[in-house]
């Protein structure tokens, strides 16, 4: 992806593709964290959607997941990339069949949403090491901006979730002050999932 070249999300081609036929199914770190099993499929909200790719994962899983976005033009980008992925026909269609894209601050949506598992990916802290985190990414940041009320948001999903809420973190961040801790983690090589269970 080039500098100048415009944001636009894909679930057709590139990585999102690669991952669909080769990622290992429901053994993968976010499959498990937010409680995909082979006997158990929950529903699902994925309450911060950004480039709509760990929601696209959980659908080809079998999830109906609910994406929310905040940003105006994120959720236009996400649109779009849906609408394309769902004119393929087939197995893509399907996947994007259960996915259902809404726009709104999450706080707002959440307590109206019925989901056995939330996922909250915020915008994570500013990397300590100078190497450029990836174009994407800043360009997802430059658009829906810092996330100063990720404490906020994952309480209101902590109130919500039927089962669980699953914070996905960069794996040498410190906690978020202020969240109690959660009930385990499952690590990957740069990110980790720390699940809170409810009840």
């Amino acid at each position: 992806m080039k500098e100048n070249q415009e944001l636009r999300i894909d679930f057709v081609e590139g990585s999102v593709a690669h991952r669909l036929r080769f990622g290992g199914g429901r053994g993968q770190p976010l499959a498990k964290a937010m409680g995909l099993t082979d006997g158990r499929t929950p529903t699902m909200v994925d309450a911060t959607a950004g480039l709509g790719r760990d929601a696209f994962l959980l659908a080809s899983l079998g999830a109906q997941v609910t994406l929310i976005e905040r940003s105006e033009k994120m959720h236009a980008l996400l649109a779009d990339g849906l609408a394309r992925a769902a004119a393929e026909g087939g197995e893509l269609a399907e996947i994007i069949g259960r996915m259902t894209l809404r726009l709104g601050d999450a706080k707002d949506l959440l307590p109206q949403l019925d989901a056995d598992s939330v996922l909250v990916d915020p915008m994570h802290p500013e990397r300590k090491k100078s190497a450029l985190v990836k174009l994407e990414l800043r360009q997802v940041r430059d658009i829906v901006g810092e996330d100063d009320n990720a404490l906020e948001l994952m309480q209101v999903a902590l109130e919500h979730a039927r089962k669980r809420v699953v914070l996905k973190w960069p794996v040498k961040a410190d906690s978020i002050p202020g969240l109690k801790p959660f009930s385990h983690q499952i690590l990957g090589k740069t990110t980790r999932y720390d699940v809170f269970m409810n009840g």
